[in-house]
């Protein structure tokens, strides 16, 4: 009997520590977890105060892109680019304050960022070139452009962030990447309301130059669609092998560019024809021997 209840009192002993080792666990991770909730609260706070304020940075970017007459594509872009940065730095601010190491989850966003960038290379030049035609506007919607690198013109239809949609003369759809297209050499043929329209006519040594160019002149002049207010200049612009070559210089607006050009070449070719102003050509004479 006295072995018995000195086990129990034994046994009841060990319980007691036990219950006491555990109370002073309990007892210690009672200030960390308080400690966790008041980080939690305020990292709500802070996400909420956070949110505000990226959406009143937001609305501010908005007005300022509006005014600088961004296109709104563009627009749309670098909006979706700065709320999901505002939101990567307030998410970075949160994890700092919550106790999370932040260094390790730039590091990871660092390395995504590269891995991302290396595969997409290509797609990311078409992209930049994209931004970079909206923003300084080279060219815009409806204007007729040369691509001096590729060699394709026509009249721009669509500017996308990584291709420009433009239709050639004989309704054809080219698609040119941006990013060739902001690295080259490109002829905006309407930038500019008035265009002028330069003519070269080749003469037969024995024609009458002054005759000629009072032709040229006349016929220029009294053009419908010249401008009336620019000066037609005639002019010999050199001494050929086989031709006299006279050069017109006419004005117009951009639009009627091919109209003067075709209408005035007709002209002159027959009113010479008519005063018997001769046009070389190109001629072989061939002897056979006997």
């Amino acid at each position: 009997m006295t072995y018995f209840l000195l086990d129990q009192a034994a046994a009841s002993d060990t319980a007691v520590k036990e219950a006491n080792k555990l109370l002073d666990t309990i007892e210690g991770y009672i200030p960390k977890a308080i400690d966790f909730g008041v980080n939690v609260i305020i990292a709500l706070l802070i996400f909420f105060v956070g949110k505000i304020i990226i959406n009143w940075l937001l609305k501010v970017c908005n007005k300022f892109l509006e005014k600088a007459k961004v296109e709104i594509s563009i627009r749309r872009f670098l909006k979706s680019l700065i709320r999901v940065g505002l939101y990567v730095i307030l998410l970075i601010i949160i994890c700092d304050r919550v106790g999370i190491n932040t260094a390790s989850f730039i590091a990871v966003l660092g390395t995504l960022g590269l891995t991302v960038g290396l595969a997409l290379q290509g797609s990311l030049s078409n992209f930049a070139g994209g931004v970079l035609i909206l923003l300084l506007k080279p060219f815009k919607v409806g204007d007729y452009i040369v691509d001096n690198g590729s060699g394709a013109e026509g009249n721009v239809d669509r500017i996308d962030l990584f291709y420009t949609k433009i239709i050639t003369v004989d309704n054809r759809a080219v698609f040119i990447p941006n990013g060739a297209l902001s690295n080259a050499t490109i002829t905006n043929n309407t930038e500019f309301n008035t265009r002028r329209v330069d003519f070269v006519f080749g003469i037969a040594y024995e024609s009458d130059i002054d005759k000629a160019k009072k032709i040229i002149y006349d016929i220029a002049k009294s053009d419908e669609k010249a401008l009336p207010d620019k000066d037609v200049s005639v002019f010999v612009s050199s001494l050929d092998a086989s031709q006299v070559a006279i050069t017109l210089r006419v004005w117009c607006e951009t639009d009627y560019y091919w109209d003067v050009k075709a209408r005035v070449t007709e002209a002159v070719k027959k009113s010479f024809d008519a005063n018997g102003i001769e046009i070389p050509f190109d001629q072989l004479q061939v002897h056979i021997a006997k």
